[in-house]
């Protein structure tokens, strides 16, 4: 029977424990609207978010493939057993750090940045798939944003013209009904998005220790990460979920339809596409998008530029943790 080495285990150990922390920081992503809204329990949507994440993370690997071997350069950087490591001690410390404060920062750009660090650390810039990191990561950080609240914006304007005659009191019964349905598909797509992230940094750790011949996620790498990423939801982050549900707009059924199903329909989008985007700043952005579409005076557009400011500054400061991490495995001689 083989035996995993322990450094294998250890980097498989800390990825999953990436992919808890994933599902604890974002689970707001999926169940802040339906529970500022009033229409779920806190206790309810948790567990309906957990299994439904689950699902989703179950049905595709393009982003998957994205992380595994569209950040780093799998040849470049075969047999450095530190760089997995450090890349998840970058992205699980800046997910630490911004769960603490209560700041819905993007897990998938700590990871991208994670693995940029040590990946440079280890051998340099030539180490790095720029031409896609430039249009899977780069591209959609400055377009998935501008496409949350566009969408987020167009959607609750098309729902206001269709709803124009119907009663207030109908309009709210029904949408309560529907906001349900759109929470489910957000916590889908969220699924689908962010637990291949886990997978593809587990796949290339995998193949960098000659586990695998190539770059291709194992089956029981998709249950794991799917089944470890359901319980981290189930777990919660109810500081990030009082961010999102009430800092940025004060939101109704009939906004927090619009905003999630506005969000999960552009993650789903570029999951199909296999862009490892974040799921926290498109529904940040699909909120800000529904509240401006009432007044714009009506999104506290102060929280908002706090929130621009922990995403910009995302990749850049996992980036210098995972590299610091990297030297220092590497001084104890577990970097190479």
């Amino acid at each position: 029977m083989l035996e995993f080495p322990l450094m294998l285990i250890l980097i498989i150990m800390v990825a999953l424990a990436f992919d808890f922390t994933n599902g604890a920081h974002d689970c707001a992503n999926a169940i802040a609207t339906v529970v500022s809204t009033k229409v779920l329990s806190p206790r309810v949507a948790v567990g309906m978010a957990a299994i439904l994440n689950l699902a989703g993370a179950m049905l595709g690997t393009e982003v998957a493939d994205t992380v595994g071997k569209g950040i780093v350069r799998p040849e470049m950087v075969m047999g450095c057993q530190g760089l997995v490591l450090a890349a998840l001690m970058g992205a699980i410390a800046w997910n630490v750090i911004t769960w603490y404060f209560g700041i819905p920062s993007s897990s998938s750009h700590a990871l991208v940045g994670g693995l940029i660090g040590s990946a440079v650390a280890f051998g340099g810039w030539d180490t790095l798939s720029l031409g896609s990191i430039f249009h899977k990561v780069l591209v959609p950080l400055f377009t998935s944003p501008l496409a949350g609240l566009v969408g987020g914006y167009l959607f609750m304007l098309l729902l206001a013209w269709v709803c124009s005659h119907i009663q207030a009191s109908t309009g709210s019964h029904l949408f309560r009904r529907l906001q349900i349905l759109s929470a489910a598909f957000m916590a889908v797509s969220h699924g689908l998005n962010d637990a291949q992230k886990t997978m593809g940094i587990i796949t290339l750790a995998l193949f960098l220790f000659h586990w695998i011949p190539e770059v291709i996620v194992p089956t029981w790498v998709k249950l794991a990460c799917a089944s470890i990423m359901g319980l981290g939801t189930a777990i919660g982050g109810w500081k990030i979920i009082k961010t999102m549900g009430h800092r940025i707009f004060k939101l109704e059924p009939f906004h927090g339809f619009a905003a999630e199903t506005s969000a999960a329909l552009v993650i789903t989008t570029a999951s199909h596409f296999g862009a490892p985007i974040s799921t926290t700043h498109i529904i940040s952005t699909a909120i800000m998008g529904v509240g401006a579409s009432k007044r714009l005076n009506a999104v506290r557009w102060g929280v908002a530029g706090n929130l621009a400011i922990a995403w910009v500054l995302t990749i850049p400061a996992s980036a210098a943790i995972a590299a610091v991490s990297f030297l220092l495995l590497d001084l104890v001689g577990l970097g190479k």
